[in-house]
């Protein structure tokens, strides 16, 4: 706010507060505390505009209006000197807002005939970029260039003309503002670059970690050993089928001599069931290998369910001294053989083709679901591969 103006409010406030004071000296404007103190407005005490000054004016004159009446010829005087006051200060205030915008337009006409070099009432991007250069004293991209002519360029015909002109400080506050936006999105690609480069270096690591390659030949022909578990186990299942055999086949032979030989060693089937889990939880073993030695091992504990269920069947029957069907005990054990041999040889047969045998009902679904896997991993702070708890781990280490 000019000092002009700061004096003409202050000479207005002192005229409105000496008749407010000689009003209430006289008997005419003796109201009650409801009267023409409580009707006129609170003085402010900042004005953040110049009309402000002219709109107190207004007000408090209505005010004076409302409590002494318009009888009153001699403060009707006052009031109209007031409201040509007002006036007065409005219209100073629009000629100084006048002045200031011609002001404006006159530097930006000033600004623009220096840009114009080749005075041809155009600017032109090569000139703004000079001229621009010139008075900023600071180096401006082509890139950065073309966006501020883009910005002002009304007419879109890729150069400025007088009306599209601005002030310097409208282009520099414009560029300022192209580069916070310029630094805020390399500050968003810095961070993008950086997840991107750690999501890499983890993926890398966990196939360090993790072998979930395509399996090797010698992965394919590994990967079916570990269902020699179950078959020995089950070979008691398929007495009847392979009892009838009269040794002449090489297989059956072979098998004979492998069950015998699984037999002879003490505690055979615990030490298979903890050597095939300990190697199974060997991330470097490819996956179809791991995949393999756990489903074995719950095959072979399948196994143990069939005789469970056949030892109560038999207890039951022998309580009410009823003796189970020789035929019914045949057939029973052939069909868990059976389905026993097919199981062994869809495994066998996925894994020479390299595909994991994940199909087996209720079993597979159970290995699957004991398998790390690459999303199980993750680097800390310090760039160390480490394994994600699993939610049911972080409960009982709560409930512990």
């Amino acid at each position: 706010m000019t000092t002009s103006h700061t004096k003409r409010a202050s000479t207005a406030i002192c005229l409105f507060l000496t008749i407010h004071t000689s009003t209430t000296t006289t008997d005419a404007f003796a109201f009650s505390p409801s009267g023409i103190h409580s009707s006129i407005p609170q003085l402010p005490t900042t004005f953040h505009q110049p009309h402000d000054y002219s709109m107190l004016m207004t007000s408090s004159v209505s005010a004076l209006r409302a409590a002494a009446g318009d009888s009153d010829e001699k403060k009707d005087d006052e009031i109209d000197r007031l409201l040509s006051m007002a006036a007065k200060i409005r219209a100073e205030v629009a000629s100084l807002e006048a002045d200031k915008a011609q002001e404006k337009a006159d530097a930006a006409e000033k600004a623009f005939r220096q840009f114009d070099t080749d005075k041809d009432g155009e600017i032109d991007i090569n000139e703004l970029k000079t001229g621009l250069e010139r008075v900023l004293k600071m180096e401006l991209s082509d890139k950065r260039a073309a966006e501020i002519m883009k910005e002002f360029d009304a007419s879109g015909d890729g150069k400025l003309q007088l009306d599209e002109f601005v002030t310097i400080d409208q282009f520099r506050n414009r560029l300022e503002s192209l580069s916070q936006e310029e630094r805020r999105l390399a500050s968003e690609a810095q961070k993008t670059a950086k997840k991107e480069e750690e999501a890499a270096t983890l993926a890398q690591a966990r196939l360090d970690i993790l072998n979930d390659r395509e399996p090797t030949t010698a992965d394919k022909a590994f990967s079916i050993l570990p269902y020699l578990f179950p078959l020995l186990d089950g070979l008691q299942y398929g007495r009847f089928l392979l009892g009838a055999e009269d040794g002449s086949n090489p297989f059956i032979a072979a098998l004979a001599i492998l069950y015998t030989l699984y037999r002879n060693v003490p505690f055979s089937g615990l030490i298979a069931f903890f050597a095939l889990n300990f190697l199974s939880n060997n991330p470097s073993i490819n996956r179809l290998v791991r995949y393999n030695m756990q489903q074995a091992i719950f095959l072979d504990i399948a196994l143990f369910f069939p005789g469970v269920v056949t030892g109560l069947i038999g207890l039951g029957l022998g309580a009410i001294k009823v003796e189970l069907p020789q035929l019914a005990v045949q057939l029973g054990t052939d069909a868990i053989f059976v389905t026993l041999l097919l199981a062994l040889g869809y495994c066998t047969v996925s894994s020479i083709l390299g595909v994991v045998p994940d199909k087996i009902p209720l079993i597979s679904g159970a290995v699957t679901q004991r398998m790390p896997s690459a999303d199980m991993f993750t680097v800390d702070k310090d760039g160390n591969i480490q394994m994600i708890e699993k939610e049911e781990e972080k409960d009982e280490e709560k409930k512990d």
